[in-house]
Order: structure tokens, then C-alpha cells, then sequence
């Protein structure tokens, strides 16, 4: 089930945080890391209600921020179009429920958010390195759209984008 996140959530929220920054180090990718995402971060989403948690036998297994707020960054891609785009920020998924289908179930759910909201385009981003969320947003059908520097990071963020079909 996935719903809207709480502020009894946060501290589960940051559990898997930290393991995903954890797991991510051992895989040499430093996109997260102890300065970003923060508590703060994840307090202010909740707070605009942009944050959606999933939950499995009462268990919350994941989570991402989804709303209509471009990174500055995005300015000047080779974007496909002009339209107004939901965007998928800080994804997780717990590391006792990876590889189990939640990041899709995410996905997807994003996919029926924006249709419900009007909105037939998705972008997001990930950190050039980060072979796991490169690859499931390729699974998910979205296509590169370009590149970008992020946060001062040494490594370019690949951006993604997805059409949806008019239902």
C-alpha cells in the first residue's frame, strides 16, 4: 500500500536513509551521504504532503517525494517538452525489501499520480554512478534526457524523462 507520509514516519524514513547511504558508499557512489537528504529534508515534504511512503505488513519499505518542483539544475536540458512534469526526488527503499519489487511499485505510482494531477510527463534524476536507480528508471521506460552537475558533486547526474499515453 503506498500512502501519504506522516511525521510518525520520519524516524523509520531515516533508518533507511542511513542504510542506503551505507549500501551506496560500499558501492563507491556518493550521492547521498551524512549532508543530504536530511531529516529537515523529509520533514518539509511531509509538511507540503509530497512525500509517499510504502508499506508492507504494516512495515513502511519505502518512499519518494513527488511533486512539480524542477531542480534549477534542469534549466537548459534537451528536455522532449515543455510541459508541466511531476518529478520523483529522494527514493528509497529499505534493504530488507530491495529487489522485491517496491522501487517499480513506486514508479508506477508515480505514473498514476501524475495522470491523476493532469500531468502526462515525469523527470527525474540520479547520480551518474548509481547504477542501481540508472537502471530501474530505464526498466520503468523512461529515457535519458541529458546531463547535469549536481550539488557540486564530482560526477555528472544523468536525467531522465517519460511520457505517458493519454488514457
Amino acid at each position: 500500500m503506498i500512502r501519504k507520509a506522516h511525521y510518525t514516519d520520519i524516524k523509520e524514513i531515516m533508518n533507511i536513509i542511513r542504510d542506503t547511504v551505507v549500501e551506496m558508499h560500499s558501492d563507491g557512489n556518493t550521492q547521498w551521504d551524512e549532508t543530504y537528504p536530511q531529516e529537515n529534508d523529509f520533514l518539509k515534504d511531509i509538511q507540503k504532503g509530497d512525500l509517499y511512503v510504502c508499506e508492507r505488513d504494516g512495515n513502511l519499505v519505502g518512499f519518494a517525494c513527488i511533486n512539480k518542483i524542477e531542480p534549477p539544475e534542469y534549466m537548459g536540458l534537451p528536455w522532449s517538452k515543455k510541459d508541466t512534469a511531476m518529478i520523483i526526488h529522494r527514493m528509497a527503499v529499505s534493504q530488507y525489501y530491495r529487489r522485491s519489487g517496491i522501487g517499480t511499485e513506486l514508479m508506477a505510482f508515480a505514473d498514476q499520480f501524475a495522470v491523476q494531477n493532469n500531468v502526462q510527463y515525469l523527470k527525474t534524476d540520479t547520480y551518474s554512478i548509481n547504477t542501481k536507480m540508472n537502471t530501474m528508471f530505464l526498466k520503468c521506460g523512461y529515457k535519458r534526457a541529458g546531463e547535469m552537475i549536481f550539488r557540486s558533486k564530482e560526477k555528472p547526474f544523468y536525467c531522465y524523462e517519460k511520457v505517458l499515453n493519454k488514457r
